[in-house]
């Protein structure tokens, strides 16, 4: 059985985007959006690197990451931690270039300068501190559409939403 659940699957092929997060050449943190993100198989997420220069270079020098993924609307998701490994142009990467083409990047083959394959080690579950008040999956998710759709902007009493 590989690292990545049924549920983590899911919600990385449902949201698509994922926060990951290196480490500079000062030590001070980089976090960086990945609208690529996405499951590459039982043990390993990927992202295109379509504008991600500084993510990947230091990932080449110190290949521990973290990639957060969460459901804006039901303030759930994981967290993910392990070992990047870069795929430079060749032979290697033109499996990566069809995935991303399907996947929906446009131009994949002209715009993909490296693909980012992230070894799931470590993976544990973000949940909101809203559920402790006894907030429901469906009472955050109707809360934040709402919220989002502009017909709610304040948050109901009944809810901690931090």
């Amino acid at each position: 059985m590989g690292a990545l659940t049924e549920e983590m699957r899911r919600l990385v092929d449902r949201m698509h985007l994922g926060y990951v997060a290196s480490e500079g050449p000062d030590g001070a943190p980089n976090l960086s959006p990945k609208g690529t993100l996405a499951v590459w198989d039982d043990d390993h997420l990927v992202f295109a690197d379509l504008a991600s220069p500084r993510t990947v270079e230091n990932l080449r020098r110190r290949p521990a990451y973290e990639a957060n993924v969460v459901d804006p609307f039901s303030r759930r998701g994981f967290r993910f931690r392990g070992t990047a490994r870069v795929i430079d142009p060749g032979p290697d990467l033109e499996p990566f270039l069809v995935f991303f083409a399907r996947f929906g990047v446009v131009r994949a083959h002209e715009r993909v300068r490296t693909a980012v394959l992230l070894a799931v080690e470590r993976a544990r579950p973000v949940v909101s501190p809203a559920y402790d008040t006894g907030a429901t999956e469906e009472s955050l998710r109707r809360h934040w559409l709402d919220y989002y759709s502009g017909r709610g902007r304040e948050a109901p009493e009944s809810l901690d939403l931090e």
